[in-house]
């Protein structure tokens, strides 16, 4: 990447129906795979990126008890220590089995690292991962280089982007 480019301006933009399609996709690849004989008990999502897959996982793979966890760890656009500010029902949980925990994208995987030790026998899948986060997630769709910011469709607007390479 030329040094005047800011890292986010190598951008990966997703739109609504690829978010769909994906997680979608993502929830063919569980289908079958949880513990009890093949089904999951719960759906997870880690808020607030998790919640559109979480809930087309939900109910592609007809999972009727869905809850959360939130997580914080970016203001704007950098990074910080994940904190837990909001955590599903303690007797749903245990220690994770049986249940699907999913997030829109794993990163740095700070945030799932810290959900992996408090459930740790929870399945974590993510649509989108990047290499650094790729050992804390069980199952993912699409990989995409660590230097690439992801736009979803729920931070963005429609509006003209200058190309990656010059403008000639």
């Amino acid at each position: 990447m030329s040094p005047e480019r800011l890292p986010h301006e190598k951008g990966f933009h997703i739109s609504w129906d690829q978010i769909h399609r994906d997680s979608r996709a993502l929830a063919w690849r569980l289908d079958g795979r949880g513990p009890d004989g093949g089904a999951w008990r719960a759906v997870v999502g880690i808020t607030r990126g998790g919640l559109v897959p979480a809930m087309i996982v939900s109910r592609e793979l007809d999972v009727r008890v869905v809850d959360t966890i939130s997580v914080k760890s970016y203001s704007h656009q950098s990074q910080g220590d994940a904190v837990i500010t909001k955590a599903p029902q303690a007797d749903l949980m245990g220690d994770g089995e049986g249940i699907l925990i999913v997030d829109d994208l794993v990163d740095s995987g700070k945030t799932l690292e810290l959900v992996r030790r408090m459930y740790p026998k929870a399945h974590f899948a993510t649509v989108y991962a990047k290499p650094s986060g790729r050992p804390q997630v069980d199952t993912f769709i699409t990989e995409v280089s660590q230097d690439t910011w992801i736009f979803f469709p729920w931070d963005m607007a429609l509006q003209y982007v200058q190309p990656y390479r010059g403008t000639d």
